[in-house]
């Protein structure tokens, strides 16, 4: 069986990472299904999802790794091209990826102690998302 879901999300942009762990196991238990995946798909160009241990030391890291690997403060081609200043959202996201697979016994996540689903909005302005769901199993 597979059904799609979606999550709704409003960011703050600039690297804005959001603890989505809850709504994506809330989906998985409404779909009836025991055993099975779900992936995690970020429809855009300028956002990712990962697995992190979601505390705030950890998210600083992450912001500072980006904010290092990736500058906003430096030129991007796109920003030449298209003028909206968001180039290092495409970079980085790109870096990240746009999915993440979780599989899931007994209608749980399989995800370790301290392992939870982030969303990361690498855009330079607050945004309202909205993140598919692909859930299959039985």
């Amino acid at each position: 069986m597979v059904q799609t879901r979606r999550i709704e999300l409003k960011t703050k942009g600039n690297c804005d990472i959001i603890d989505i762990t809850r709504q994506v196991a809330h989906e998985v238990a409404q779909t009836g299904m025991k055993n099975g995946t779900v992936t995690v798909f970020v429809p855009g160009s300028t956002g990712g999802v990962t697995t992190v241990e979601y505390e705030s030391g950890l998210v600083s890291d992450l912001r500072g790794l980006f904010d290092r690997v990736v500058p906003t403060n430096i030129p991007y081609q796109h920003d030449r091209r298209w003028g909206d200043g968001n180039g290092h959202a495409h970079v980085r996201a790109s870096l990240l990826g746009a999915s993440l697979t979780v599989p899931f016994v007994n209608k749980r996540l399989t995800l370790g102690t301290w392992q939870q689903i982030v969303f990361l909005d690498f855009d330079n302005r607050p945004r309202s998302r909205q993140l598919v769901l692909q859930i299959m199993g039985e």
